[in-house]
């Protein structure tokens, strides 16, 4: 039994992911969040609930994070969670490797609604509406939320993992 147990161990500080220079920042800052594990290219991620995101933008944007390279969204599968993703650079003279963080937010299915980070970082404005558009994820106080790629009478949101697609869609006015 007890060789049972000391083989858990290491397993369970595998799963413990460090936390990286961001997340140290923002937890000596009094800011909630999660430590992920960083991607294949040593990104650090972070894990933030959809009412801690404005502060935790604004906070990152203080600290220097000043370009959102990319917003976009994630469809985790049928009746899973939808997730905003983030992806911010500190853009610097003379930076030879900007520093790069990506935020996470997961949303339920059911009511996929954050905040829009349009105030912060303008380049949101059309990255949000794309993943509006595509999944359905609601960017509450973004000023123009509708939709981008799809005709605006189309049902439904054609990247999530359980979109059935129709057979057909009649082009109106299309002359």
């Amino acid at each position: 039994m007890a060789e049972e147990e000391s083989k858990l161990v290491p397993a369970a500080e595998e799963a413990i992911v460090p936390a990286g220079e961001v997340s140290q920042w923002l937890t000596e800052n009094g800011f909630d969040h999660e430590s992920l594990a960083p991607d294949v290219n040593g990104v650090e991620i972070i894990k933030v609930a959809p009412d801690f995101l404005l502060p935790t933008a604004t906070a990152l944007y203080a600290y220097g994070f000043n370009y959102l390279q990319f917003q976009g969204g994630i469809d985790l599968g049928p009746g899973q969670d939808l997730v905003s993703v983030y992806h911010l650079v500190k853009v610097s003279d003379n930076a030879d490797k900007p520093t790069e963080v990506r935020v996470k937010v997961f949303l339920p299915r059911e009511n996929p609604s954050v905040p829009s980070v349009y105030w912060i970082w303008k380049t949101a404005d059309w990255q949000e509406r794309e993943s509006y558009d595509m999944l359905g994820i609601i960017y509450e106080g973004h000023p123009n939320l509708k939709r981008i790629l799809m005709p605006e009478d189309w049902v439904g949101w054609p990247l999530r993992k359980d979109y059935i697609s129709p057979d057909f869609y009649e082009l109106q006015d299309a002359y």
